[in-house]
């Protein structure tokens, strides 16, 4: 099994905004891609003083040739959406792992 994990820094005064955006829009966009099995969503705990929380995105994939498909053809096109939609409101990182 192979991890696709996002994890994003997001503006607390948008934040509600873009859950509610994640969960309905954004997370069945990638799952609609049909090379992702399950996710889940985290919110990491940790002192918020800098007016962010941050959140894990978590995409579970029986191949890392599905994930590549993934971030070739799929990828540039759902994160360009989510940057117009939060400019300058998030920074994300992302990182893909093995099970081992």
């Amino acid at each position: 099994m192979f991890l696709y994990n996002v994890t994003i820094g997001i503006d607390q005064d948008v934040e509600q905004e873009w859950i509610q955006w994640m969960k309905a829009t954004h997370i069945p966009d990638v799952l609609k891609t049909g090379l992702f099995v399950s996710h889940k969503f985290y919110k990491i705990l940790h002192d918020n003083e800098d007016g962010t929380s941050s959140y894990s995105v978590q995409y579970f994939a029986q191949s890392i040739q599905d994930i590549q498909q993934y971030l070739e053809n799929h990828a540039p096109a759902l994160i360009a959406e989510h940057q117009r939609l939060y400019r300058d409101k998030h920074v994300a990182f992302r990182t893909v792992l093995e099970e081992i």
